[in-house]
């Protein structure tokens, strides 16, 4: 009886800290308010899938932890115009949105 409660204590205790890791990492902001870049390892696959997704281009800004999906990817496309590529924890495509900051810029 008494391995069995150390067991239930130790999963119930690695659950928890699951849920509070998942927490922190989605976080689109730290501390003082400010985007969160993507960095290492996880930059270069994000910038790799969103390339790939958008047919070229240049990365111009990432996120992580962003309000809609795990990892934001910036991209110039090569004809001139900016999309956002969001990606899930795995690299996989969520969505391309025409990028809305760069499109009030560009109205003149």
């Amino acid at each position: 009886m008494k391995t069995r409660t150390k067991i239930i204590v130790a999963g119930t205790a690695v659950v928890a800290l699951s849920a509070a890791g998942s927490g922190i990492a989605l976080s689109s902001t730290d501390d003082d308010g400010t985007e969160v870049p993507i960095t290492g390892v996880a930059l270069e696959r994000a910038t790799a899938a969103a390339l790939e997704a958008t047919g070229g281009g240049t990365v111009t800004e990432t996120e992580q932890g962003d309000e809609e999906s795990f990892y934001e990817v910036e991209v110039r496309r090569l004809d001139g115009s900016s999309v956002d590529v969001q990606l899930d924890e795995d690299f996989q495509l969520v969505e391309i949105t025409e990028d809305s900051e760069t499109d009030e810029g560009d109205q003149d």
